[in-house]
């Protein structure tokens, strides 16, 4: 892959569970690693959810090789929120991985992340 294809700053996130000081649960995405990503728009779709039209759009990130990805984080791109629905490592050689994920978005435009 021509590295001049990754001119995208992405972050991978996580869901962190911590405790306030009075002992409430806290869960909140967390950045974990920012890093350069190409980027391809899949396909999208729209549905009805909650009384309203919704939008879902599914993109390929491609990253260099990052151990650790997993489906249970999201990747922010400038300031949307995308679920990571799988993550492929390119030809086995752990040079690239393709992270597919999807973005909702509602009917009038605001994300629904």
């Amino acid at each position: 892959m021509n590295p001049g294809q990754f001119r995208h700053k992405i972050t991978l996130m996580k869901l962190v569970t911590t405790q306030d000081e009075i002992g409430n649960t806290i869960e909140e995405w967390q950045p974990v690693r920012a890093c350069w990503a190409a980027i391809k728009t899949v396909s999208g779709r729209e549905y009805f959810a909650a009384a309203s039209v919704q939008a879902e759009r599914t993109y390929r990130f491609i990253i260099r090789y990052t151990p650790g990805i997993n489906e249970t984080m999201k990747i922010d791109f400038q300031g949307r929120l995308f679920d990571i629905q799988s993550v492929l490592n390119d030809d086995e050689g752990k040079k690239t991985l393709t992270i597919i994920a999807t973005e909702r978005v509602a009917a009038d435009g605001e994300y629904s992340n």
